[in-house]
């Protein structure tokens, strides 16, 4: 690599993340150490990053936008049997032609694996969720437009006049931080505009949750209950959450994740 797409290499790399090493940069080029630490130097001297021990940083860093919530990544190994059953319960109520929303979360990033052998069309605002179906499945795949939340790993826009809006679906699928009497909650502000959107698309709002997330409140509600159609939950969910639920017009479905965590063990 001669020196001009090196330092371009270079200038990449620090716009994205805080700083980078030259252990890094040795490793994207394929220079020596003593190769990167003179473009470093020269770049540093040219004004274009700053020089820093044992690597380089931006002098102006983009501010990439950023959600509340923990990244997508972190979450996705949580309660995973009850997520898989979950996932399974909610891709049975789906027929081969169905036009579904998919909203992006790690329990409805489980729907991927029983969603391979149908034939659907599903929009969806998850990378994760598109690119597995577009690997592994023969269904259609539509993806929202708008800005990139990266620890998400989902698109979000706040405008009306995206590609949402042409979509219509028969159920949409959702996660949620947290349920309770009021109804269903988000973290996010943003979130919860842009799922309001895509809520608007659909006949039936499902929502996917663990029972855990019973316990848990937000100040932000996405959804009252009166609004769910569908709520699909594990079986470790007390019969209070269960009759909260019945009693505001909300059809429960209970997932076997124990039995079939059992079996697997």
């Amino acid at each position: 690599m001669i020196e001009s797409e090196r330092q371009r290499v270079i200038l990449s790399a620090v716009q994205a993340k805080p700083v980078v090493t030259v252990a890094e940069l040795v490793e994207m080029t394929g220079a020596s150490e003593a190769t990167i630490r003179r473009d470093i130097a020269a770049l540093h001297v040219q004004k274009k990053l700053r020089r820093v021990r044992g690597g380089a940083e931006s002098l102006a860093p983009i501010v990439f936008p950023g959600l509340a919530g923990r990244p997508f990544a972190l979450k996705a190994s949580q309660n995973l049997p009850q997520k898989r059953a979950i996932a399974r319960a909610a891709v049975d109520l789906c027929e081969d032609g169905d036009a579904i929303i998919v909203n992006g979360g790690t329990t409805t990033f489980q729907m991927v694996y029983p969603l391979a052998t149908r034939r659907l069309q599903v929009f969806t605002n998850s990378f994760p969720i598109a690119g597995h179906l577009l690997h592994n499945s023969r269904n259609t795949v539509l993806l929202s437009g708008g800005t990139v939340y990266r620890e998400q790993e989902i698109v979000l826009s706040p405008f009306d006049n995206d590609v949402t809006r042409n979509f219509q679906a028969r159920r949409m699928f959702m996660g949620a931080q947290g349920i309770g009497p009021l109804g269903v909650s988000e973290i996010d502000p943003l979130i919860i505009q842009a799922e309001e959107k895509l809520i608007g698309q659909a006949e039936e709002l499902v929502v996917l949750v663990d029972a855990s997330k019973f316990e848990r409140r937000s100040s932000l509600i996405v959804r009252p209950l009166a609004k769910v159609s569908t709520v699909i939950t594990d079986d470790r969910v007390e019969d209070r959450h269960v009759r909260m639920l019945q009693e505001a017009g909300v059809e429960v479905i209970v997932a076997p994740a124990r039995a079939a965590e059992e079996k697997a063990s």
